[in-house]
């Protein structure tokens, strides 16, 4: 929901979807995010906004996930972890690290690119979340990254390497500069943001893990160290739980505001906007929130008021092409959707061995799960093809369930409802099939608090509600199924899906058409 320029105060979350690990800037009068995007592809989303609160998405920095075929196939919680974002010398720099392969960097003479190939700027295993610093009073660059256990063995500290000032090399094996096993209390620290203020080296770095962790700053006179701490957000008495890792920005007015992520289980990560002032205590460390407690409301930014905007949900996908809110779980190839000159995303049902299980399929077209109680809705036709091919309407995470049309044996249309639970390796119906005249559907997903998901369908054929036995509802749409509650993935929000597939074989398998993609907000929330 955007927020309303006519009202004195924000609400958060500002950005209630999952955009992981926030990082923001400020270039003259526009600020810019990117957040992880894992393995999803494209990748490294941007968005862009003038006022902080109203945020809509320009573009993606990365086109394909390298390399190419270790992302043929969905690896959910693998690829992009935690970029940072920077403008230096006339460019926009993004570096992240990819867990299993290193530190990579691209950049771009403008946000909207275009943007060069992945950089590997230092290779191995667990290297995460790193930042780069340009220091602009010496002319020296730096960078600073976390550990992954999973890969490493190593967590808990921060290393420190210096940098070539072009970006594209390390000058040195690098050095622990804060290990988080000597501070008592702290553990799983991480998601550094690098920066220089006063004549200090800052670190903002969080700790105590994603759902119950705390903000922590670190400062020192000098790169390598040594370091002093101090926690500067914290959950406190509020209900957002681990308010965590974000980076800092300056308005050209002079304010200082922070933007940092709340995790929401199948919501994902939200990210949330809060007041920041430098000083607090008399030892000048920055002060967060309300006296390092997230505020839910406030004073907006003092900045020009903008119309109200958000990332776009809504589809009719013209000339076929999906708009920039979609991702494939995986590298995309050839054929899987049809440009054309109509409306309508025309989808290859795709040929796999994989037909039980969604979430092993790289040909499903992802966006992110509102975090407030919404409808989805799509227009579905499949089109002429052979036995098994099937399409559908999907809410996805480690556990699945999806609505969608199939085609049997005697080549009729039904309507089907299907779901895997986290520990299934295949899929279940949730509902008998039932008849789908003439091969069209319209799908409905009603999804309230807590991300439990009621599925629908209307096929047009009325008269066969007395065969269901289920009472049509608004506008001809009938139940279908149990309640499913939407689940994450191991570091991702549940995402809602389009799919086209078929099982194993020879030949065209046949297409499936999806329009009119919505969703409406079903919980009227004072704007933000």
């Amino acid at each position: 929901m955007s927020a309303d320029p006519a009202e004195p105060v924000y609400r958060n979350p500002v950005l209630d979807a999952d955009w992981s690990d926030p990082d923001v800037i400020r270039v003259g009068d526009d600020f810019y995010l990117t957040a992880s995007s894992f393995g999803r592809v494209p990748g490294l989303p941007l968005l862009h906004s003038r006022d902080l609160v109203n945020w809509t998405l320009v573009g993606h920095a990365l086109q394909r996930l390298e390399p190419e075929s270790e992302f043929a196939v969905p690896r959910h919680d693998c690829g992009v972890w935690a970029p940072s974002l920077r403008h230096h010398d006339g460019r926009f720099w993004i570096f992240w690290g990819d867990p299993d392969r290193g530190v990579f960097q691209v950049n771009a003479p403008e946000i909207r690119g275009p943007w060069t190939r992945p950089h590997l700027v230092k290779a191995g295993k667990g290297l995460i979340d790193p930042c780069p610093l340009w220091d602009d009073e010496t002319g020296e660059a730096y960078l600073v990254h976390a550990w992954a256990k999973s890969r490493s063995g190593v967590k808990n500290r921060l290393t420190g390497h210096r940098m070539h000032p072009h970006g594209t090399e390390l000058l040195d094996e690098g050095k622990v500069i804060v290990d988080g096993d000597r501070i008592p209390g702290w553990f799983t620290l991480e998601g550094p943001k690098l920066y220089r203020h006063d004549g200090w080296f800052w670190i903002f770095a969080p700790a105590g893990g994603v759902e119950t962790g705390w903000q922590g700053v670190f400062r020192s006179r000098a790169f390598f160290g040594p370091y002093e701490e101090k926690v500067v957000l914290e959950q406190k008495d509020t209900d957002v739980n681990g308010p965590h890792q974000g980076g800092w920005v300056r308005t050209p007015s002079g304010e200082d505001w922070f933007l940092h992520f709340q995790q929401r289980g199948a919501y994902g990560r939200v990210v949330h906007l809060q007041p920041m002032r430098w000083g607090g205590g008399g030892g000048g460390w920055p002060v967060i929130g309300d006296d390092g407690a997230p505020v839910a409301e406030h004073r907006r930014p003092d900045l020009p008021p903008q119309p109200p905007a958000a990332p776009a949900t809504d589809d009719d996908f013209p000339g076929g092409r999906p708009g920039r809110q979609w991702q494939w779980t995986a590298n995309p190839r050839d054929g899987w959707a049809t440009h054309h000159s109509a409306d309508g995303l025309r989808l290859t049902c795709v040929r796999t061995p994989d037909a039980h299980d969604l979430r092993a399929l790289p040909n499903v077209l992802t966006q992110r799960l509102p975090g407030t109680p919404c409808t989805v809705e799509v227009d579905l036709r499949l089109d002429d093809g052979e036995p098994g091919a099937r399409a559908g309407l999907a809410v996805l995470g480690d556990a699945y369930s999806w609505i969608g049309l199939q085609r049997g044996p005697d080549g009729t249309v039904r309507l089907v409802h299907r779901f895997a639970e986290t520990v299934a390796d295949q899929e279940r119906d949730a509902a008998p099939a039932r008849p789908a005249p003439g091969g069209r559907a319209r799908l409905r997903v009603d999804i309230d608090d807590g991300a439990r998901c009621r599925f629908s369908y209307d096929t047009g054929d009325t008269a066969n509600t007395a065969d269901t036995g289920d009472g049509a509802g608004e506008g001809g749409f009938r139940p279908s199924g149990q309640v499913f509650a939407a689940t994450p993935w191991r570091w991702v929000g549940a995402l809602l899906g389009l799919v086209a597939l078929a099982p194993t074989g020879q030949g065209h398998a046949g297409t499936a058409t999806f329009t009119q993609f919505r969703i409406r907000i079903q919980e009227k929330r004072a704007d933000r």
